[in-house]
């Protein structure tokens, strides 16, 4: 066989395997095409149907119906899919969340004032009345008592209710006193420790630490150190030099 023979023979060879490879290629991605779109499904229209009835529906298809949220509505009845997410129409994934929030049907509770009580009174009372407790938030009011309830949404009586839940601040009594830590390093041990407790502070532990030079009893670290905020309750510690 002569060169160009071989040449010509060596190049149809080359040919026929990219074409082999190019089809092999091509039914690969076909397959999955149509593997991914056997694995899904059309978001069904959930809106106004049952809770139970969307749920077996979206078992049906292989999906999981997750509820958000129950909410006031005035359009749909209780216990009925009021919005949904993703919407009608949508190619889904088989095992996908749907996510849904269920209506209470319209508002029929009445929101007490809850501002005064207690927390605890506040508590049983929304269970009495139907309601749920929400974000309880507690923040520093002086001209209330700690664990009052200060404020509340939804207001008393409030005629936009979305939920049934309501939000609840509380005091939590007056802010403590803070000061700003002085600094007490180069100080001795016993200057130092004269100036907290007449400030009513306490030394809580000294760590003697060998020092290359200079007097002894001297304040090398402290802690808190010098600048931090601290309260009446703050205790020292200190390494001095022995």
């Amino acid at each position: 066989m002569s060169v160009r023979e071989r040449v010509r023979t060596l190049f149809r060879l080359f040919l026929l395997t990219t074409v082999l490879v190019t089809v092999a290629l091509v039914s690969a991605i076909t397959t999955i095409r149509l593997t991914i779109r056997g694995h899904q499904e059309t978001m069904p229209n959930l809106v106004g149907l049952t809770s139970e009835y969307a749920q077996r529906m979206t078992s049906g298809l292989g999906l999981e119906m997750k509820v958000e949220d129950k909410l006031y509505n005035t359009q749909y009845p209780a216990q009925t899919i009021a919005s949904q997410m993703p919407p009608p129409g949508t190619r889904i994934k088989i095992g996908q969340h749907v996510h849904v929030l269920v209506s209470l049907g319209p508002p029929q509770v009445f929101i007490p004032n809850f501002a005064g009580a207690s927390i605890r009174a506040a508590r049983i009372t929304a269970v009495q009345r139907n309601l749920e407790m929400g974000d309880v938030v507690g923040v520093h009011w002086p001209s209330a008592e700690p664990d009052q309830v200060v404020a509340q949404d939804p207001l008393p009586e409030s005629a936009e209710l979305r939920s049934p839940a309501v939000n609840i601040l509380v005091s939590l009594g007056e802010e403590p006193a803070a000061y700003l830590c002085p600094r007490l390093v180069g100080q001795s041990l016993a200057e130092a420790r004269r100036s907290l407790e007449k400030a009513g502070f306490k030394v809580a532990g000294v760590t003697s630490v060998a020092a290359a030079s200079g007097a002894r009893g001297i304040i090398l670290t402290q802690s808190p150190p010098a600048g931090s905020k601290i309260g009446p309750d703050a205790e020292f510690s200190f390494q001095v030099s022995q």
